[in-house]
């Protein structure tokens, strides 16, 4: 006797929604949406500082209500990835606007919230990349890097030692020529020379007591308070793309984070 037959049932046609592997099928459409919007920026379909489509554009592209590309895109701005201006539109974050260049550095001094910090470029150089670095940024042990010390200055006085380092291989013409000429944000020439975006970062903080070499540089006495705080910065996809060590003055300084 021959087997029954199993029933075939038509294959649906999948559309841009349902090709989303990376969103599960319990989540929340609008948390779809976000993740192909992510997909969208994380490809340089938009770069940042420019505009992205409209809340009717997406919703017809997607298939999906505006209300629902409304949540989405509300969700991204909220994670600063997008910027929404009145009358102008929504636009990719950049850490080459004003109010985001120091987003990332959360040291206000104590009578001017407004001041700005300027920068001294020390060094910049590729070697290879020790095991401890490799580990935290997911290279291999020798992979070339990218190592850049500078000092930030508040008011002619140096505040914060920067050691700096990035994945080689992404990095490629970042020559200490090209640091020295560009006159805007660090991420901001990451972002419009190499397309590498920051959205988020992990930082440790401990205090620590200035050693000979940093106390020099900071122009304080050896054995001074500093803050050491590693930041461990990612781009889209989560992956890891700058790591830095910095030693923060806080003598006219405070360490300001905003807790939800």
């Amino acid at each position: 006797m021959s087997p029954p037959a199993v029933p075939v049932h038509p294959v649906t046609p999948l559309n841009e929604l349902a090709r989303a592997e990376a969103a599960p099928a319990f989540s929340p459409l609008y948390r779809q949406i976000k993740g192909l919007i992510l997909k969208g920026l994380q490809a340089g379909e938009w770069k940042a500082g420019e505009t992205i489509p409209s809340e009717m554009d997406l919703a017809a592209r997607f298939g999906v209500s505006q209300g629902t590309v409304r949540k989405a895109v509300d969700e991204l701005a909220a994670d600063n990835l997008l910027v929404r201006r009145q009358g102008k539109g929504t636009f990719v974050a950049t850490h080459a606007e004003q109010q985001q260049q120091y987003r990332f550095l959360r040291l206000t001094p104590d009578g001017d919230a407004s001041a700005t910090l300027g920068r001294q470029l020390l060094d910049c150089r590729r070697q290879r990349a020790p095991a401890w670095i490799a580990r935290l940024m997911h290279l291999r042990a020798g992979d070339p890097v990218i190592e850049i010390r500078r000092l930030l200055h508040s008011a002619g006085h140096p505040v914060v030692l920067d050691d700096i380092w990035l994945p080689g291989a992404m990095f490629k013409g970042l020559t200490t020529e090209r640091l020295l000429e560009h006159r805007g944000p660090f991420y901001g020439l990451l972002e419009t020379e190499f397309g590498v975006h920051m959205i988020r970062a992990q930082e440790k903080i401990r205090a620590v007591a200035a050693e000979e070499d940093s106390a020099a540089l900071l122009q304080v006495t050896p054995g001074s308070p500093l803050l050491s705080v590693e930041r461990l910065a990612f781009t889209y996809g989560d992956k890891p793309v700058e790591l830095r060590r910095g030693l923060y003055n806080t003598s006219h300084h405070f360490y300001r984070n905003d807790l939800n």
